[in-house]
């Protein structure tokens, strides 16, 4: 009784694997796709770069004699007005000088007085007859001599005035000191820095701007410049680009460009890090999500699509520039594609 319900339920099993066994018909797939109309517009350049907050005009302050330093009054930082002392040498020596000079003045006055009395004498005498001309031509002569001395001797007091005077670093500006080059103690040359003075008004951004962001900007060229705090977004100012450094760091490859700040905020102070951004907008460009940049050949390409067959195919473009989630692209789109 049990063979035949085996029997049929072995045909039944057979019958639905032939039938699992069968592939069912294939469809084609459909991949949905997010597509942007091309619209060229211009937009803010958002090119920035980093940089720092520098005195327009600094000056490197030394000693017109040499010495050693016994004492400096100012540090980093400090406010100082013209005529402030900044450091002292020891003019212990110079003092001496100064004394030798002043000995010698006086000698020197001492022998053309004493000139200057044997000439008039012998001039009383050739107008009697009493000395010959020869004798009033030699104290004559020494009478020049010894005012040539005199001369001498006062320009050699002056100079040794002036050295015991250089002995104290005055401040020639008002300014503020950026940096100290000498303890006290230490044996300084001439014009050696000492301390190092900046212009409290007057201040620059400075950056360090790579070759590529020259390209295609015209020579002479000095665009505006947008100048942020970097610690605080909310203090900003404009700016004009001033200087480019003509030559590349031999280091980064990149160029040192200065710009000029207008009515630079009290926060923007000497060494703070500041974000600078082109003040302009770009010529006409499309701008793109990342993803959708592809290559072909080594090249940038985009993924056009094309509504008389539904299909989609690659076309180079030219990239401006990268972005961080976004690529901006000057060339190679048709407005509508």
């Amino acid at each position: 009784m049990q063979r035949p319900l085996i029997i049929a339920c072995a045909s039944t099993l057979a019958l639905a694997l032939s039938a699992c066994g069968e592939s069912a018909p294939k469809t084609a797939e459909v991949r949905p796709v997010r597509t942007v109309v091309v619209d060229p517009k211009p937009i803010d350049d958002d090119r920035q770069a980093i940089g720092e907050i520098k005195p327009r005009q600094e000056s490197d302050v030394g000693f017109r004699i040499s010495g050693k330093l016994v004492s400096r009054v100012v540090d980093v930082g400090a406010t100082v007005k013209k005529g402030d002392l900044l450091a002292r040498l020891d003019e212990g020596d110079y003092q001496n000088r100064l004394r030798s000079a002043e000995a010698d003045v006086a000698s020197a006055e001492a022998v053309l007085t004493e000139a200057q009395s044997a000439e008039a004498r012998f001039r009383q005498l050739l107008a009697t007859g009493a000395a010959t001309r020869a004798n009033f031509d030699a104290a004559l002569k020494n009478l020049r001599s010894a005012e040539a001395k005199l001369d001498a001797a006062k320009a050699a007091l002056a100079l040794a005035r002036d050295q015991v005077k250089y002995a104290e670093l005055v401040a020639d500006f008002d300014g503020i000191v950026t940096a100290v080059g000498a303890e006290p103690g230490q044996v300084v040359n001439v014009g050696q820095m000492v301390v190092r003075l900046a212009l409290p008004g007057d201040k620059d951004a400075v950056f360090a701007i790579a070759e590529s962001a020259f390209r295609g900007r015209p020579a002479g060229d000095r665009p505006e410049i947008i100048v942020t705090l970097l610690s605080s977004p909310n203090v900003t100012t404009d700016g004009i680009v001033r200087e480019i450094a003509p030559v590349a760091d031999p280091a980064t490859r990149t160029f040192q460009v200065k710009v000029t700040l207008k009515n630079p905020p009290e926060q923007m102070r000497f060494g703070s890090s500041v974000v600078g951004r082109l003040k302009a907008m770009t010529a006409p460009v499309v701008v793109l999500p990342g993803s959708a940049l592809f290559d072909k050949g080594g090249k940038p390409a985009v993924w056009v699509y094309q509504p008389s067959s539904s299909t989609v195919a690659l076309k180079p473009v030219t990239v401006a520039r990268f972005e961080t989630d976004r690529v901006v692209i000057s060339e190679g789109l048709e407005k509508g594609e």
